[in-house]
This record gives C-alpha cells, sequence and structure tokens, in this order.
C-alpha cells in the first residue's frame, strides 16, 4: 500500500532551492503517515530569524510546489491530503555546526567541554573553528575563544530579560574584529 506522499528526499529536492532563494535552507522533513491526516514538516533555518510572513510565504510556495508531484493530488484514490508545516528548529535543537553558532550569536548558550566541563555563556562569533564566547570573569564579563573541536554538547538558554549591557558591548566589539579580520 502506498501512502502516496512524496518521501524525505523528493521534498527536499522540490523545494531547496526556492527555500534557498528566501535566504533559507531546509534542515530537516519529517513525514509522519502514521496521523490522519498526515504531517509533512519542513525544518528551515538561515541567517534571519524565520517570521511569520516568511514561514506563510514559504508554506504556500511548499504547498504549490508539493501539489505539482505525481500522486499528490488525490484523484487516483489514493487521498494524498496531508498537512503542511514549515517551521524552524527551535531552541531546542543542538547546536552541532559552526553555521549553528554563527546564527546563534548574541544568545546565551551552554556547553560541555570535551574535558568534561561545563560552560555558560554568550554566543559573540564562530569562524575558523573557533567559538567566541563572552563569559563572566568575576565581575567583569570577557572573551573566552574555544575551538568547536572541543565542544561535545551545546544548547541555546531560553531568556526572559536582556542581557546585561557589559555583555552587549564585547559582542560588538567581536563583531568589529570579525568585520576588520
Amino acid at each position: 500500500m502506498t501512502t502516496g506522499l512524496p518521501s524525505q528526499t523528493q521534498v527536499i529536492e522540490l523545494l531547496a532551492g526556492e527555500f534557498a532563494r528566501a535566504g533559507y535552507e531546509i534542515e530537516d522533513v519529517v513525514i509522519d503517515s502514521r496521523i490522519r491526516p498526515p504531517r509533512i514538516t519542513v525544518i528551515a533555518d538561515g541567517d534571519t530569524a524565520l517570521d511569520l510572513d516568511t514561514v506563510a510565504t514559504l508554506s504556500r510556495t511548499a504547498s504549490d510546489l508539493l501539489d505539482t508531484l505525481d500522486g499528490n493530488d488525490g484523484n487516483d484514490g489514493s487521498s494524498a491530503a496531508y498537512v503542511l508545516e514549515v517551521s524552524s528548529p527551535g531552541v531546542e535543537r543542538p547546536l552541532t555546526t559552526e553555521k549553528h553558532f554563527r546564527r546563534a550569536r548574541g544568545r546565551k548558550v551552554d556547553l560541555a567541554l570535551s574535558d568534561g566541563s561545563q560552560l555558560a555563556g554568550r554566543v559573540a562569533r564562530a569562524a575558523g573553528g573557533t567559538l567566541s564566547l563572552v563569559v563572566r570573569a568575576g565581575r567583569e564579563p570577557a572573551l573566552r575563544e574555544i575551538p568547536l573541536a572541543d565542544i561535545i554538547k551545546a544548547v541555546v538558554q531560553v531568556e526572559f530579560s536582556p542581557p546585561p549591557h557589559a555583555e552587549l558591548e564585547l559582542l560588538d566589539r567581536a563583531e568589529g574584529t570579525e568585520a576588520g579580520a
């Protein structure tokens, strides 16, 4: 029995170009045919936040493109109706690549390092295999350079208040260093 749904590979191949033109890349596609109606979830990420207007535009584009796939019109009796969802990875996604850290600039993260230590700080920049993190050094914040290879696990902390002014100043200085490099 066929589900009438496209495969993960088909969805990625069909949508990747349009998402890239909008400034986003497809991180994952999850197809759940066990529920009714089935759900196709496209997880997209980019250097700018995925706002509601962009989600709506990408959803319409994705829906139109997916409707062009053979057997996806439901006219063959397979009833290929599904729910399409376009979303961002969310804060619970672990940061695993330099790109993820760049996109988390200014966010507070918890790190587990290969030497067994734990570290919390604010992402200043990620480049050349190194993470620059604003950490607390006594009373004042300081920049600490950490090789990405030394990070075993990294997750974004959810914050409900703005960052301290001194941390923001260090972030600005780190950005100036990156621009001048």
